[in-house]
């Protein structure tokens, strides 16, 4: 702590806030899932102390007790820490990750109502917080205190189209980063909650927005901006098999198979529909565990679940009993894959297209399994 004067407290908050500088620091998209969406921190040169320094609300600690478990259950703490403004851009540099300043235009008393209330947010029993990636996380941690602080209260313009949603938005940065497997992931854990359109405050979860909402207030918010670091475009690779190659493959292959008729195809295909099924019906335990096993609270509502369901994985082993509980019970999934493939562009839920030839699949091999 004693690198950082403006932290310690009475002689600091005595001296001059006109020598104060408080920023908005705004960290372009990085290559890795983790950092695809930016990053946003707050920064303040205290001249007074010779103090320049970074307030961090992004950070979590991997060696927490039952860390992984914590953050699939969405009760992960993150916490507010510090650091120079050097290591900060140090770090930043390494990745190729562009840094943009935003000076911002507070008065005195704002300045020292900012420091005081940072100064408290790093308190042990303050600074942990329970991270929401849509509605609490780095960058809505400071529009917040940014919303409470300035006076008068700021009203925000919207920065993207009216209709965009959640899941639109975070489309944009997954496409713009070449990550097509991470769209599909993501696509298939978040359920219909993602696909509300947004409010202009629902749009700054994301630093860019919020950045951009600063630039285009009608208040005066920002006194200079500064681009701290130059970004470096993000490498695409483009021999990479997409989701939905491979899922139409996929399709293909078993399609064709099932039409062999000889005991290698057919024993091939059991083993096939073994796993097929399996793999689908972990899948809706996982997605029935996401809705109500944890405080995630867009994976809720999933119709994913309409096709992922979670007695699939019973299928394969119940296919060997010829008795009508058993064919009633697959043709009820039929019916409901039919459904899902009939109302596929209709439903409350934008569902990724790589999905299709799954569902399909799905449908095909059920049939197979019809009374003769």
């Amino acid at each position: 702590m004693l690198l950082f004067p403006l932290l310690m407290g009475g002689n600091a908050v005595a001296q001059s806030n006109e020598r104060l500088r408080i920023s908005l620091i705004t960290c372009t998209p990085g290559e890795e899932l983790y950092s695809i969406f930016g990053h946003s921190a707050l920064r303040i040169v205290d001249s007074n102390s010779v103090s320049d320094i970074i307030f961090n609300y992004g950070t979590f600690n991997f060696e927490d007790d039952g860390f992984y478990l914590k953050f699939m259950r969405g009760k992960l703490n993150y916490f507010v820490s510090v650091q120079t403004t050097a290591d900060f851009l140090y770090g930043y540099q390494m990745e190729s990750r562009g840094v943009t300043e935003q000076v911002l235009d507070l008065s005195d008393n704002e300045k020292l109502a900012f420091k005081l209330a940072l100064i408290n947010n790093l308190k042990e029993e303050n600074k942990f917080y329970q991270y929401d990636f849509f509605f609490n996380n780095c960058t809505t941690r400071l529009r917040d205190l940014l919303l409470l602080l300035k006076k008068p209260n700021m009203d925000l313009p919207p920065v993207l189209p009216s209709n965009t949603t959640f899941r639109n938005a975070i489309h944009n940065y997954l496409d713009r980063g070449n990550q097509p497997w991470s769209k599909l992931g993501i696509d298939i854990l978040l359920g219909a909650k993602t696909d509300r359109i947004m409010s202009a405050k629902d749009q700054e979860f994301l630093p860019d927005n919020l950045m951009n909402a600063l630039d285009a207030s009608n208040q005066p918010v920002v006194l200079e901006k500064n681009n701290l670091l130059p970004a470096q475009p993000i490498a695409s690779d483009s021999n990479n098999t997409s989701p939905i190659q491979l899922t139409t493959r996929l399709l293909f292959i078993a399609f064709i198979l099932g039409l062999i008729k000889n005991k290698y195809s057919q024993r091939g295909m059991i083993i096939f529909d073994k796993f097929f099924f399996t793999v689908v019906g972990l899948l809706g335990i996982l997605l029935v565990f996401m809705w109500i096993g944890t405080d995630h609270s867009m994976t809720k509502n999933n119709y994913n679940l309409a096709w992922a369901l979670p007695s699939f994985i019973v299928i394969p082993w119940l296919s060997k009993k010829q008795n009508d509980s058993v064919y009633k019970f697959i043709a009820f999934h039929r019916y409901i894959l039919a459904f899902m493939l009939l109302g596929w562009t209709i439903l409350p839920q934008q569902m990724n297209p790589a999905l299709l030839p799954l569902v399909l699949l799905l449908f095909i091999r059920l049939l197979s399994y019809r009374k003769r």
